[in-house]
């Protein structure tokens, strides 16, 4: 089976964002599959176009890269551009993507990963000039998660984008939704349930462990024998970081000095968080620059005690963010500020906590309960890491996303 995967922010390991379509398309490959991947070439470290060039050929692991000279490849940037921007690269990408993908062999189906939402067109686009099926990932709730969280305003600009997503569900073979919610929500716009399959995102489990090595990363971020807790991710406005200063300042006015919060990434609100805790005159709160490659940040990860998946608070949260798996596959407690299935998947799995996004003081109260009680913060972290090994393999999900593609070509 050839599969023609178009994702904007591919990266393999060696990048600093997720490498979920990496893992599959490698996954693919190595069943005796073809992939050639469509991405972003631009900010791209690892597949960056010729100089003069609309796009470069690579191989990475035997999967075809096709790195074409279109908005960027790291999703970081696109946090520090202003809505209408970021729209403006999304849908250069998505035009360019559809022109050079048609240069190529005829694929036997088209997928394509969302976000940003504009990926979908393209994919659409190819799978009828080659008249294959087209099956599109949903990552996120376009423009429902944008609402939510105050990023998306206009009621011109949102009557576009639900138009837009309606017309990209109806003309997909089949769906791919990373969060029971994300599948309620594709539902709720008229497509058939069956039409949908939920595979979330995945732990990385060789990457990410709770053997490995931090203490070189403890000793650069000058940790010394304090109760870490990390936030590694993007930076932006979806994230709600305030969150953490706002817990960090009600420990340091609690006078407790032992407890120490990481944050591990860049993004459009990273200055604006750096001022914030200048003003706070905070001296808990770590600000960690970034490092080449994921490796490094699994060695971040395993120099601190908690993990943080922290969101700004909302009415309804789909999410399936990267970082609270890799915190599983690490073996650290997973704190949560995400309602829904992600927050009662920690819960009920004991490997964590659920907090309220409304309540900075509910991060502070736990950080200094798991500080005080290392036995719960072991037990925690085994718990995790079982939890990733039982249900968020990468190897399993990719045989779940074959499966799909497979089923698809049959039936055309």
């Amino acid at each position: 089976m050839h599969i023609l995967y178009l994702h904007q922010y591919f990266a393999t390991r060696k990048g600093m964002t997720g490498t979920r379509s990496y893992e599959f398309a490698r996954q693919l490959v190595g069943k005796g599959h073809r992939v050639t991947m469509i991405t972003s070439g631009l900010a791209n470290r690892q597949f960056p176009v010729p100089d003069g060039k609309q796009y470069g050929q690579f191989e990475t692991e035997g999967i075809g890269v096709v790195a074409i000279a279109a908005a960027y490849n790291d999703p970081q940037v696109g946090t520090g551009m202003s809505g209408l921007k970021r729209m403006l690269k999304f849908y250069q990408f998505a035009w360019l993507a559809r022109r050079i993908g048609k240069k190529f062999p005829k694929p036997d189906v088209v997928f394509a990963t969302h976000t940003p939402l504009t990926i979908g067109l393209a994919g659409l686009a190819l799978g009828r000039y080659f008249r294959v099926p087209f099956v599109f990932e949903v990552r996120d709730l376009w423009p429902e998660a944008l609402v939510n969280v105050g990023a998306l305003k206009n009621p011109l600009a949102i009557w576009w984008l639900r138009r837009m997503a309606k017309k990209i569900y109806a003309g997909a073979e089949h769906i791919v939704a990373l969060s029971p919610g994300m599948k309620e929500g594709i539902v709720r716009t008229g497509v058939p349930a069956d039409k949908v399959t939920v595979i979330p995102n995945a732990s990385d489990l060789d990457l990410f462990g709770p053997d490995i090595d931090g203490s070189a990363q403890r000793e650069r971020l000058g940790l010394k024998d304090r109760f870490a807790a990390i936030y590694f991710g993007a930076m932006g406005l979806a994230n709600g970081l305030e969150y953490i200063i706002e817990a960090a300042k009600i420990l340091a006015e609690r006078g407790n000095n032992k407890i120490a919060l990481v944050l591990h990434g860049d993004g459009g609100k990273r200055a604006e968080l750096e001022k914030m805790a200048r003003e706070y005159e905070l001296k808990n709160v770590i600000f960690s620059n970034l490092v080449p490659d994921k490796e490094q940040v699994a060695q971040i990860v395993a120099g601190c005690d908690v993990c943080l998946t922290i969101y700004r608070a909302a009415k309804e949260q789909t999410w399936s963010p990267n970082k609270m798996f890799d915190a599983l596959a690490a073996g650290k407690p997973v704190l949560i500020n995400v309602p829904g299935w992600l927050g009662e998947t920690i819960e009920n799995s004991k490997c964590g906590r659920r907090l309220d996004a409304n309540h900075p003081q509910m991060l502070a109260d736990t950080l200094q309960e798991l500080a005080a009680e290392p036995e719960l913060c072991r037990k925690m972290g085994k718990n995790a890491r079982e939890l990733a090994q039982r249900q968020f393999d990468r190897v399993k999900l990719a045989g779940r996303i074959e499966n799909v593609l497979t089923e698809v070509v049959s039936g055309s």
